[in-house]
């Protein structure tokens, strides 16, 4: 099995440094602070080379050891105030690289959530890039930095020591320096796409001992350990020769640091008897000899071995990541158009089209053919057995699921289309499992909307009911340990959230289940109070009682309307309410009959309607 390398690694690898160079941007005060300590540590590789030439000249052959002693004493001086500016040049680098890590996590968490959500397959090896290649950028970044601001201050130092101590070496020092860097630059694309393919072998290891780990038992069962252990096998086998066509290049460095590091000492020193002819000082020569051992050499072998490890992991391991997770489009530029009217703006309906949904290509549609419409303002219960579709469509009105065939709009677009913003002021959902982080409180109540006041959110937490649990936990500024919190209380926060977000639209998904029938009461009349729209998903029959209208879902038969209505036409739905009510409803209408109300129609088989009539009362 072989992995196929890119025709031109590096071509695609050029878009990545504006993203490299942006934390740095970022923090003008701490780039400033930076250039400032590193021309600090660039003073010995300036001033080396003049400092030996005067030993030399002025001291050692002058026939004053002393005087030559002293020059390079202060030579050692230079050293040690360059490694102070190293010192402080590394904590302002970790104050650049470790955001930048945190942004990578960021971004490959909120892309396998998104997967997951959207109902996607979630890609194994996004655990890959989680642990190995996130740690992987987040070292390789610091190492190129460093290398990278190494290599030019100290070979600038260098060569602007050799323009004032001795310019006649520079035709002896630039063209091998330059020939060696060019030489390496154009390995560097042979090196990234070996290394490229050491990394997808590594992802698609990691895929492969996954699956089978997870279905050990089925293959126990089955007998195919030998042909798991021989696919497995074949893996490992393409790890290793992309292992070591990387390991074959990487010897090819040794050549680059030869022509660039080595050849200009050689060429100095067969020209040394030419250049002494020609009026320069022993010392000026071995000054110039300085600054190539001393400072371009180092430089150069820093630079390459750098690049072609630590350079070559971060620009494939961010590669990879980022065509896992591509950057977000580029928000559309404002509309210069006038802006709509209230009463011109469209009405935030959610309208279902012939909505068939299932859970694979195989399996049996949860919700097939279903047309809903849940007019502004409309205040919604959905019932129905365990399993029978109700969470699914909320997740389908809310967007977090796609439908197979048909159409949804709410407000006028396709939820599943929208952005995260625009979804989120379009409509909130709450789910059974309610979602509070570790931090403040007033931070998780106003995740939805980071201005409200503290007059707003207080409104909103007696709303639901949640204000002796804020009291409890120490007032608005208290700190919340999710850990700490019973589900119920989990969901009152979360309630509360949702009541202060600026949303038309609210879903509750079996969001009060956790909560006693007084509470979960208390909560879901002021969600009806509130403006706008609520789809209840109901956990208890007293949710439907509650509501205005009723959606029961029974297989391949769907009843909408008001509750007497409902009632007289769904056998399930009187089944469910018998023992909360003595109401004695009239005989069912024969199945796949409207009944009275013509705006709430029911059907049998494929086409299903439950079209709710526009109220506010």
């Amino acid at each position: 099995m072989n992995v196929r390398t890119p025709r031109d690694p590096l071509l695609p690898l050029f878009p990545l440094f504006p993203l490299l160079v942006a934390p740095l941007r970022a923090r003008p005060g701490l780039l400033l602070r930076l250039i400032l300590w590193s021309l600090v540590e660039a003073v010995p590789a300036l001033l080396a080379g003049h400092l030996v030439a005067r030993a030399v000249d002025h001291g050692f052959a002058a026939g004053h050891p002393l005087r030559g002693l002293g020059w390079l004493a202060l030579m050692g001086l230079g050293v040690f105030a360059g490694a102070w500016g190293t010192r402080q040049a590394y904590p302002l680098l970790a104050r650049v690289v470790e955001p930048f890590r945190d942004d990578l996590v960021r971004r490959v968490a909120a892309g396998a959530l998104h997967q997951a959500v959207a109902g996607q397959p979630v890609d194994a090896s996004g655990v890959s890039r989680l642990t190995l290649q996130v740690e992987m950028v987040r070292e390789a970044y610091a190492g190129v930095l460093m290398v990278v601001r190494g290599f030019l201050l100290t070979v600038g130092g260098a060569l602007l020591g050799m323009v004032f101590l001795a310019p006649s070496v520079l035709p002896l020092v630039l063209p091998p320096l330059l020939a060696g860097l060019g030489l390496f630059l154009a390995l560097l694309r042979r090196m990234a796409g070996a290394q490229r393919d050491v990394i997808v072998a590594d992802e698609r290891v990691a895929e492969a001992a996954g699956a089978a780990c997870a279905a050990a038992r089925d293959i126990t069962a089955c007998g195919a350990e030998d042909g798991v252990r021989a696919r497995l096998a074949e893996r490992i086998d393409a790890q290793a020769a992309a292992a070591r066509r990387l390991a074959v290049l990487m010897p090819a460095r040794v050549l680059c640091l030869a022509v660039a590091g080595w050849l200009p000492l050689l060429l100095l020193l067969v020209a040394a008897p030419g250049l002494r002819s020609g009026g320069l000082t022993t010392g000026a020569v071995l000054g110039a000899a300085t600054y190539v051992t001393g400072g371009l050499q180092p430089a150069v072998r820093s630079l390459i071995q750098g690049l072609g490890g630590s350079g070559l992991r971060l620009a494939v391991a961010l590669r990879r990541i980022l065509e896992a997770h591509p950057l977000p489009a580029p928000p559309p530029a404002p509309s210069t158009r006038p802006r709509a009217s209230a009463s011109a703006r469209p009405a935030h309906d959610v309208v279902l089209t012939a909505v068939t949904f299932a859970y694979g290509a195989h399996a049996a549609p949860v919700l097939r053919d279903l047309d809903l419409t849940v007019p502004e303002g409309a205040h919604l219960a959905v019932v129905g057995p365990s399993g029978i579709g109700k969470s699914t469509l909320a997740g389908l009105i809310c967007g977090t699921l796609r439908p197979d065939r048909g159409r949804i709009l709410v407000a006028g677009r396709p939820p599943a289309a929208l952005s995260p913003a625009d979804r989120s002021a379009v409509r909130v959902l709450v789910p059974q499992e309610a979602y509070v982080f570790s931090g403040g409180l007033m931070e998780n109540l106003c995740l939805l909307r980071p201005d409200a006041g503290e007059d707003e959110v207080t409104a909103a937490v007696a709303a639901v009911g949640a204000a002796p649990l804020v009291t409890r936990l120490g007032g608005l500024g208290a700190q919340v340990d999710p850990a700490a919190l019973s589900s119920g209380e989990r969901q009152q926060i979360a309630l509360a959230r949702a009541y202060l977000s600026p949303a038309p639209l609210v879903v509750l998904d079996e969001a009060t289940c956790h909560l006693d029938p007084a509470a979960e009461a208390r909560a879901e009349e002021a969600f009806a109070r509130r403006p706008g729209s609520l789809v209840v998903i109901a956990h208890r029959i007293s949710s439907a009682l509650r509501a205005r209208h009723v959606l029961v879902l029974d297989g391949d038969r769907a009843v909408g309307g008001a509750h007497h209505e409902v009632l007289r036409r769904s056998l399930l739905y009187r089944d469910l309410v018998g023992h909360w009510s003595d109401e004695a409803p009239p005989e069912a209408p024969p199945d796949g009959a409207a009944g009275d109300d013509p705006g709430a129609p029911a059907a049998r088989g494929g086409t299903v309607r439950a079209t709710l009539p526009r109220s506010r009362s």
